[in-house]
C-alpha cells in the first residue's frame, strides 16, 4: 500500500482508506459483524485511514470503529470523523461553538478517544465558509485539546476553494471520480499548491462504478440509492455522484471497455483517482471483508497510461459532464 503524507499535519496515510458510512447505516442491511469484518480486512491489507461521522447509524459507525480498534491495540490508524449533520434544521446559523464542540464531545465517547485526529465540518450550508467565527470556534476546541486538527467535506468545488483560504484548514473531502471530475480542473492544483489533503470520496458513484448495478437492482427502502435517488433526504450528488441511473449505467459499459485485463471496474475507477498526485486519499466503503480487501488492491495497480485517461475523459465529456459538471 503507498503511503502519503497527509498534507501538513504529521500524518501518514495509506492512499486507499477506508470510508465507514457503510458499517454505520443508509446502504441497506450491513449486520454488525460483517462491518467489523469489513474494517479489520482493510486494516490487515495496510490501510491506514478511516472516515466516519457522528450521524452514520446515529454513532454506530464511530462505535464501531473504536471497538475494533481496542481489540486490535497496536499502532492506531488516523481516524476522521464529522460535525454538523445532527443539527435539526441543518442551518448555516447552527454552525456555533457551542454546538461543534458538544458534537465533538459526542464523537470523541463513541470513539474513545481524548482527542480526534481530524474533525470535518460535514457538508454545511454554503454561507457557513462566509463566516470565520466558525473556524475561529474550531481553532477554540483545538487549542482546548479535543481535536489536533480541522478540515471540511464539501459539496461544490466553490465551497472547497473558499475553505482552504482559511489557515487552520487542513485537509478538503470532496467527491472526485470518473462521474465527477470538475475538481481536477482548479482545485486539486490549488489544493496541492497550499498544501491541502484531499480525500476522494464516493469514488464508486455509490456503485455504479463497480460495473455490477444494471437497470433490474433493487434496493433497500433504507438505502440512500433508494430514497435519495433525488435528493430528497441529502444533496443529491452524493448518490450516483449526481447522474441520472440510465446514464450512469450507459457511461459504465463504455467505461468497461477500458478496464486492463485482470483488473475490476472498481479497482480501476480507483485506480483512476489516484492518477491524480493531489489526491492523498480515497475513501471507498465496504460491505464485508471482501470488499474491502478488493479496494485496498486497487493501489497496487499499475498506471493508466495516457490514452486511457483520455478516454474516460472523453465518455465523461460526453455522457456525463452535461449533467453534473456546472452543479458542483
Amino acid at each position: 500500500m503507498r503511503q502519503h503524507a497527509f498534507g501538513r499535519t504529521g500524518f501518514t496515510v495509506s492512499d486507499i482508506g477506508f470510508g465507514a458510512w457503510q458499517i454505520g447505516g443508509s446502504w441497506g442491511d450491513v449486520p454488525e459483524a460483517e462491518g467489523r469484518a469489513a474494517l479489520n480486512a482493510a486494516l490487515d491489507a495496510g490501510v491506514t485511514f478511516i472516515d466516519t461521522a457522528d450521524v452514520y447509524g446515529g454513532g454506530r459507525s464511530e462505535r464501531i470503529i473504536a471497538d475494533v480498534l481496542k481489540a486490535r491495540g497496536g499502532k492506531r490508524p488516523m481516524v476522521a470523523s464529522k460535525a454538523g449533520r445532527r443539527l435539526n434544521p441543518h442551518v448555516a446559523d447552527g454552525y456555533t461553538k457551542a454546538n461543534l464542540e458538544a458534537f465533538i464531545d459526542r464523537s470523541l465517547k463513541n470513539l474513545a478517544v481524548e482527542r480526534l485526529d481530524l474533525v470535518q465540518l460535514h457538508c454545511p450550508p454554503t454561507d457557513v465558509y462566509y463566516r470565520p467565527e466558525v473556524f475561529e470556534g474550531l481553532e477554540d476546541i483545538k487549542r482546548a485539546g479535543k481535536i489536533a486538527h480541522y478540515g471540511v467535506s464539501v459539496e461544490k468545488v466553490e465551497e472547497a476553494l473558499k475553505a482552504i483560504e482559511y489557515p487552520g484548514v487542513v485537509s478538503v473531502q470532496i467527491i472526485f471520480n470518473l462521474f465527477r471530475q470538475r475538481p481536477a480542473d482548479l482545485f486539486l492544483k490549488e489544493a496541492s499548491r497550499r498544501n491541502i489533503a484531499v480525500i476522494a470520496r464516493v469514488p464508486l458513484a455509490s456503485g455504479l462504478l463497480s460495473g455490477k448495478i444494471t437497470r433490474e437492482t433493487t434496493f433497500a427502502s433504507e438505502d440512500h440509492r433508494n430514497f435519495n435517488r433525488h435528493g430528497e433526504a441529502f444533496d443529491v450528488g452524493e448518490t450516483f455522484a449526481g447522474v441520472p441511473l440510465e446514464t450512469g449505467l450507459a457511461a459504465v459499459e463504455d467505461i468497461r471497455k477500458l478496464v486492463p485485463a485482470g483488473a475490476s471496474m472498481a479497482a480501476f475507477a480507483l485506480r483512476w483517482i489516484l492518477m491524480n498526485e493531489a489526491v492523498t486519499v480515497v475513501i471507498p466503503g465496504a460491505r464485508n471483508g471482501e470488499q474491502a480487501r478488493a479496494n485496498a488492491a486497487a493501489s497496487g495497480l499499475p498506471a493508466l497510461s495516457a490514452d486511457i485517461m483520455a478516454a474516460a475523459r472523453d465518455v465523461y465529456d460526453r455522457l456525463i459532464a452535461p449533467h453534473v459538471h456546472q452543479r458542483w
